[in-house]
């Protein structure tokens, strides 16, 4: 077997994941800019403090329904691999009415529990107040979002990863205006502090639906995929979209209770232990994206040629696509074993920390090796609509192996820091090979709960 990336493929890879890995990371950079205005504020302090709340509440929420995404991507691309174009606009239909009616419900809930869900966190009132603002406005733009995902889902599985990148550096861009307006009080605004930062960003998501609805009604979308000729409820791929979806929102919730575990374990250790860790999260958070991007290729690619019958070329996409990655998480290991102290200073200055992370950082250069593999081929395995299975996988790799594993490396046998992130390198080379083994199968596209066909 040929380790390095078969030409005839790569180029296609590189085409569809790229703009993804555009888009996601115009996320992250919003999301720096914010918390550096936020933190410039009067009340920093406070504000920091609550919007550190806020923003987990919401990702919190955004992580577990981002999902639907996922359902509407598998279908829409077995769809279009089929030309099934009709279909396709049918699945976009139906995935929209979902977010309507979730996104409405959610955000009533969270508008009306914005207070007690704040001081239920936060130890400070005044923490507690400034968090309830901005959950409060933020839960406001949950059904536009909703509607956003469905979107993209859709022109992800079309193979338009291009629209989610003008669609997210746009989006992002007016977040970054809108909250800096609103943040500080400028052009004749008020002075609204953090609860600016919460209003500017939900002003920022009403755009994004607008503008996917604006290329959807294009020409030639419209006559392709008729939306706008066929709003009929389909029973079928409403419940493929939630077969497909809830296995990996549970996942998402899954992965989000491992790390707090692992926090959790850590903070046992030290409390400069604890920042350190953070600190590291933080670094990989950054290189992780990428492989998110090459996540959102081999679900298109596999999909459609799954649609298209093409059984061998999907497998043959799925490891293809595995090759491209690892190559990136490769380079990216090897700078974090090699020069870990300046790698932490993207997310810190204090010589502490990074003396303590550096260490440890070095055991996550090595996990970095094996992760491109596992998001890579437990998304070609969701495009089959295995999402149940990676779940599955995960609760094994993650809350049976990685968190024990760190609390005997590190507390019970009293080893300490380093020792307890051993344990990532082996929750990863664990999840990575339940991904290859079922990846590797030959049953693995087979009885799939994808809608009647």
């Amino acid at each position: 077997m040929n380790l390095l990336p078969n030409k005839n493929y790569y180029k296609k890879i590189l085409k569809v994941a790229l703009p993804a890995i555009a888009g996601l990371s115009s996320q992250m950079v919003v999301s720096l800019v914010d918390t550096a205005m936020v933190g410039r504020l009067d009340e920093a302090t406070y504000a920091l403090a609550a919007m550190g709340i806020g923003v987990l509440a919401t990702w919190a929420l955004i992580s577990f329904f981002s999902s639907l995404a996922t359902g509407i991507h598998v279908i829409v691309s077995r769809k279009f691999g089929r030309a099934d174009y009709i279909g396709c606009g049918i699945t976009l239909n139906n995935s929209l009415l979902i977010a309507l009616v979730i996104g409405i419900i959610v955000a009533a809930v969270g508008v009306f529990f914005a207070n007690p869900i704040a001081h239920l966190f936060a130890s400070d009132p005044i923490v507690g107040d400034y968090a309830s603002d901005y959950i409060f406005y933020r839960f406001l733009g949950i059904p536009f979002f909703l509607i956003s995902v469905s979107y993209r889902g859709f022109f992800f599985g079309i193979n338009k990863t291009k629209i989610f990148m003008f669609s997210g550096v746009i989006t992002n861009l007016l977040n970054i205006i809108f909250n800096y307006i609103l943040i500080y009080g400028e052009f004749g605004f008020p002075r609204m502090g953090l609860a600016g930062a919460g209003l500017g960003s939900t002003f920022a998501t009403v755009f994004d639906p607008m503008f996917y609805l604006f290329i959807i009604l294009l020409s030639s979308y419209r006559k392709r995929y008729q939306n706008f000729k066929n709003l009929k409820i389909d029973k079928n791929i409403i419940s493929a979209i939630f077969k497909i979806s809830l296995p990996v929102s549970f996942q998402n919730v899954f992965i989000l209770i491992g790390f707090l575990s692992f926090i959790a374990i850590i903070g046992l250790i030290g409390t400069v232990e604890q920042a350190a860790t953070q600190a590291i999260i933080s670094t990989l958070f950054i290189s992780f994206l990428p492989c998110f991007g090459f996540g959102i290729a081999v679900q298109t690619l596999v999909g459609n040629n799954l649609g298209a019958g093409k059984y061998n070329l999907a497998k043959i996409y799925g490891f293809e696509t595995a090759k491209v990655t690892t190559i990136y998480t490769v380079i990216l290991g090897i700078i974090f074993m090699l020069i870990p102290q300046y790698v932490l200073l993207i997310v810190t200055n204090n010589q502490s920390i990074i003396e303590m992370a550096k260490p440890a950082l070095r055991v996550a250069g090595f996990a970095q090796l094996f992760y491109g593999v596992g998001v890579v081929l437990a998304n070609g395995l969701q495009a089959a609509g295995r999402t149940m299975y990676v779940m599955k996988s995960e609760v094994i790799a993650n809350l049976l192996i990685f968190v024990p594993l760190s609390y005997f490396l590190g507390v019970y046998l009293g080893l300490g820091f380093t020792w307890a992130w051993v344990a990532l390198p082996v929750y990863l080379i664990s999840y990575s090979t339940m991904m290859y083994i079922k990846f590797n199968s030959g049953n693995w596209f087979s009885k799939t709960p994808i809608e009647k066909q």
